[in-house]
């Protein structure tokens, strides 16, 4: 059964060690790479490779004038045709730049196929550059599409947190305060160094057994990869948000509170708040939206809010068989006798973070003693500031 891996990144020079590793370190392993630098000409080129070379090469035409959809569509049935010939062990996709492993993997599994490991490659020298880039992707030739809106230091962030793998590189540049920074941005992933690649295979043991033994990276390959799970843990309702940390120089504050804000000192704060940290993200509730989840997501300076639909202690009991079980344990986990599952859980992480001085400025925009006792119907009178950001 053909195993398909997924590596990417935006440090394309990580990347391509990471990839170059696994070709050698696992017999029968082919890398597919869609480059969607001619995507203004009209085409994504395409080839495959193995460790000796290239094997096949052409081109995919845009659909619907996107690069990313030309992927998607080419990918899967080359994908299959490389099952079906049962000589390839392991496919190697190495996204191009910018291209998240979250769509790739979701399309790859719809598929039919067997995604066996999400990984992102990273040089930890780079992720601060990169996590304060604010430049949008089409200005530095990076943009899938005509209408790819994302910037590099957002795309960065969901490129790094999705992965369950992080390859990182050797990297003489960095210091103790990168290699934390990167180890609190993604506690729970497994950190792989590239390294050089592995010895030959001994005869008569399995390639992919031996892979394993000898390959950090090649065992994280064919470790296994759950779609659902993946997605649930960047979901804003239930999402897997780092813990309290702070060493070396870089910390992570975990603001947790119950009282919803007030929607104009919030709004007014923004900017102060974004900039506070190299990336923040989570969960928080509005005073006048007090049945709306809504999702805070900031990276380079430039924040994204948006609604992800209702809180769980807004919908009627009956609808609670609906939601997946991994909501339903997160809003547990939140419960308050008043609010239910609203809350503020918003997680901060930066070098030199000045947690005392986030702390009073998020207080502040709390509702007051006297605003919280006036009660729902009042709090929906409040000025709704929010409404042009989230487009309501």
């Amino acid at each position: 059964m053909l195993s398909v891996v997924i590596v990417g990144g935006l440090h394309a020079d990580a990347r391509k060690a990471a990839v170059e590793r696994l070709l050698a370190d696992v017999p029968g392993s082919v890398v597919l790479h869609h480059d969607l630098a001619t995507a203004a000409a009209g085409t994504v080129v395409r080839t495959i490779r193995d460790a000796s070379g290239i094997l096949a090469a052409g081109e995919a035409p845009l659909v619907n004038d996107c690069a990313c959809c030309a992927l998607r569509e080419d990918l899967v049935p080359e994908l299959r045709r490389l099952a079906d010939d049962g000589l390839t062990r392991l496919a190697v996709v190495e996204l191009w730049d910018s291209v998240e492993p979250k769509a790739m993997a979701e399309v790859v599994t719809a598929g039919g196929l067997t995604v066996t490991g999400v990984i992102t490659a990273v040089d930890p020298a780079l992720v601060l550059p990169y996590l304060g880039n604010g430049d949008d992707l089409a200005e530095r030739g990076l943009a899938a599409a005509a209408t790819d809106q994302r910037t590099v230091a957002d795309t960065f962030a969901r490129q790094l947190e999705y992965a369950p793998v992080l390859a990182v590189a050797d990297s003489e540049a960095a210091d103790d305060e990168d290699r934390e920074l990167l180890a609190q941005l993604h506690p729970t992933a497994r950190q792989v160094p590239i390294g050089h690649a592995g010895p030959g295979v001994e005869p008569g043991v399995r390639a992919d057994a031996q892979a394993c033994a000898r390959s950090p990276l090649a065992a994280a390959a064919l470790a296994g990869f759950d779609v659902e799970a993946a997605a649930a843990a960047q979901h804003p309702a239930c999402a897997l948000l780092p813990a309290e940390a702070d060493a070396h120089g870089v910390s992570t504050l975990v603001w947790h509170r119950y009282r919803p804000f007030h929607p104009e000192r919030l709004y007014e704060a923004l900017e102060d708040i974004t900039c506070a940290a190299a990336r923040s993200r989570g969960r928080f509730w509005l005073a006048d939206k007090p049945d709306v989840l809504l999702h805070w997501d900031a990276a380079g300076g430039a924040l994204c809010v948006e609604s992800a639909g209702p809180w769980l202690a807004s919908l009627p009991d009956a609808a609670w068989e609906m939601v997946p079980p991994v909501r339903r344990a997160a809003a547990a986990m939140d419960w308050h006798p008043e609010h239910g599952d609203c809350c503020q859980h918003l997680v901060f992480t930066s070098p030199a973070l000045d947690r005392d001085g986030l702390e009073r400025l998020l207080e502040h925009c709390l509702l007051t003693d006297t605003e919280y006792a006036a009660g729902r119907d009042a709090w929906k009178r409040l000025p709704p500031a929010f409404d042009t950001l989230l487009e309501v």
